[in-house]
């Protein structure tokens, strides 16, 4: 996983500014990060990870698992603030991503502020594989004053 991350500690959460990218990342998963995620949740239908049933449903391929995609994404804004000032997080699911077999599925995350409330900001998320938004209305809460 690769990425910038244009704010770094948090000593500049009383300075956000609406529009102001607090983090970008290019992020990678596998048809590895899909068993290895379906071993540590227990979801092991097979869409996740044999071609044949996620076509035989009508399936584009075998998909990544939803919740595996919003927690990757979030992580930027994580590994900015830390886990303790995440307050919410929630998204909406607008696109499958499909994990190829051999080149898997590149996921790009941009971090932006868009409201500075007392004590915290929420923090928009756009999610992307190719030029198609996977997660719609991705919002992130965190805390500013502690």
């Amino acid at each position: 996983m690769e990425g910038t991350t244009p704010m770094t500690g948090t000593q500049q959460l009383g300075e956000l500014e609406v529009g102001q990218v607090v983090a970008e990342r290019d992020l990678a998963l596998t048809r590895d990060s899909l068993v290895r995620y379906a071993g540590a949740s227990g979801d092991f239908n097979p869409i996740h990870y044999r071609d044949d049933v996620a076509e035989s449903v009508g399936l584009p391929g075998v998909l990544a698992h939803g919740m595996l995609t919003m927690g990757v994404a979030v992580q930027p804004v994580v590994d900015w603030v830390g886990p303790a000032r995440i307050l919410d997080y929630q998204v909406r699911f607008t696109r499958p991503v499909v994990v190829d077999p051999e080149t898997g599925a590149a996921l790009h995350v941009v971090a932006k502020v868009a409201r500075v409330d007392e004590g915290s900001a929420r923090i928009d998320l756009t999610v992307t594989v190719g030029e198609q938004t996977v997660l719609g209305k991705a919002q992130v809460v965190v805390a500013t004053d502690r």
